[in-house]
């Protein structure tokens, strides 16, 4: 058998709780509400750990890569197959992805932040 302790609420608390319990008993609905708030706390992961924003960085990195990739590949090939070739314009391409992966690469001697630039 349980320990049990007497616990003085207001009477406007008491009032809430036996409008709202229905057919359980005090202690249970009180007992159910405790452990419904304890859970829905655990549940409350709106934040971000320092983990999973690494991995999101790195991810991010990885991905602008592949496009860096895709397209240096797709300037190439409109370059060979066009008469004459835009060489001018894969020039430029090719340099500004350059940059783009040089400032990749400098944030990661910096420590790592990764920056969105709107224009």
């Amino acid at each position: 058998m349980s320990d049990k302790r007497m616990l003085i609420l207001p009477a406007e608390v008491v009032k809430k709780i036996d409008d709202n319990r229905g057919d359980v008993s005090q202690a249970d609905f009180i007992d159910m509400l405790i452990d419904n708030q304890f859970k829905e706390k655990e549940k409350d992961n709106r934040y971000a750990t320092k983990d999973e924003v690494h991995a999101f960085e790195e991810d991010m990195k990885r991905l602008l890569r592949s496009f860096l990739d895709f397209f240096v590949s797709y300037g190439l090939e409109i370059g060979k197959t066009a008469p004459g070739g835009p060489a001018a314009e894969l020039e430029e391409l090719t340099s500004k992805l350059q940059g783009l992966q040089k400032d990749i690469g400098s944030d990661n001697e910096k420590g790592g932040k990764a920056t969105i630039r709107w224009k």
